[in-house]
């Protein structure tokens, strides 16, 4: 098992633990079709609800295109997010590093257990994977203007606005980079 294919995990010492699991190519075939049964007992870890809403199954719709045409991106997107072993949501890269250095990330925490300090948790061990890459420079987050929360969690954590994009899916997103090099 290759470090990027291992467990991402927050740091030891770190009030809140949550760990990243991969998720293989056919259990993400298996959460884009909704067959959340089939895909906890495929995966062995408990997923909730959150895994299968609409959402969730086009990020897994494009992840599961994305690993058969860029296999070297399966260690690098969208994993289960667990606390302990409650299900908490899904996060991941979009992809590996770019010519840049940067990586983008996704996260989404399931509703029944936001506001508790799981989306910095995530983020947080996130980054710490990141910056272990040391082909990774840059760490990008993209978010909605009216999403409060989740432009809270990357101020936290020091990313600079650097700029917005239009996006087809989402709309309008502001843009923000932390360095790591």
């Amino acid at each position: 098992m290759t470090e990027r294919s291992a467990p991402w995990t927050s740091a030891p010492d770190a009030p809140l633990q949550v760990t990243l699991v991969k998720v293989p190519r056919p259990v993400m075939g298996l959460l884009m079709a909704g067959d959340l049964t089939a895909a906890t007992a495929e995966l062995g870890l408990p997923l909730a609800g959150y895994a299968v809403v609409e959402k969730m199954r086009g990020t897994w719709r494009r992840r599961y295109h994305q690993i058969a045409e860029d296999p070297t991106s399966a260690d690098w997107v969208t994993r289960a997010v667990v606390s302990g072993d409650v299900p908490i949501g899904a996060a991941g890269f979009h992809g590996p590093p770019d010519e840049r250095g940067m990586v983008e990330v996704g996260y989404g925490v399931d509703p029944a257990h936001r506001r508790r300090g799981y989306a910095k948790a995530i983020l947080a061990a996130m980054i710490r994977r990141a910056a272990a890459e040391p082909d990774v420079t840059v760490v990008r987050a993209t978010i909605s203007p009216d999403n409060e929360a989740s432009l809270a969690t990357v101020a936290a954590f020091g990313f600079t606005h650097v700029g917005e994009q239009w996006d087809d899916e989402d709309g309008l997103e502001l843009i923000y980079e932390l360095p790591l090099r």
